[in-house]
């Protein structure tokens, strides 16, 4: 029974973190991809759940700006990964290294800091249950205007 009950389980994982992953239209490179590792509801913690994925960004991959509803921590587990969220520096993190998105925090560079090697991070999402989703909202960045 356990073999057949797997692949469902994998497609309700894929579509739980599906939305939580999809930043806007298209990523910077076709090697870019999101792979889900799992999706659990929080028993501890009413109405929430948690959700992991592993991030594949290729050399000079990207997502576009966005935003989550819900908590984001990312562990770098290959190369270097550029990340800035609105208010803040753009950052390189390297492997072992990690960071945080509070809710709504607008994350406006993530990308591999290399155009010639793969970079791969692990992203866990907090987030209501109910919410995946809705969980990521693209952000629309207005070019300045001066006058």
């Amino acid at each position: 029974m356990a073999a057949k009950t797997l692949p469902l389980a994998i497609d309700a994982i894929a579509t739980t973190a599906e939305p939580l992953c999809m930043a806007a239209d298209s990523a910077g490179s076709p090697l870019d991809r999101v792979e889900p590792i799992g999706s659990y509801a929080l028993p501890n913690v009413a109405g929430k759940r948690v959700t992991i994925v592993r991030v594949f960004y290729g050399p000079g991959g990207f997502t576009r700006p966005h935003h989550h509803a819900g908590s984001v921590t990312a562990y770098i587990t290959k190369g270097e990964i550029r990340s800035q969220l609105a208010g803040g520096p753009v950052e390189t993190f390297k492997v072992g290294q990690s960071f945080f998105e509070p809710p709504g925090a607008i994350h406006l560079v993530s990308a591999n800091a290399s155009n010639t090697e793969p970079a791969e991070l692990i992203a866990v999402f907090v987030a209501g249950r109910g919410r995946a989703a809705h969980d990521v909202h693209r952000v629309a960045i207005m070019p300045r205007r001066h006058g």
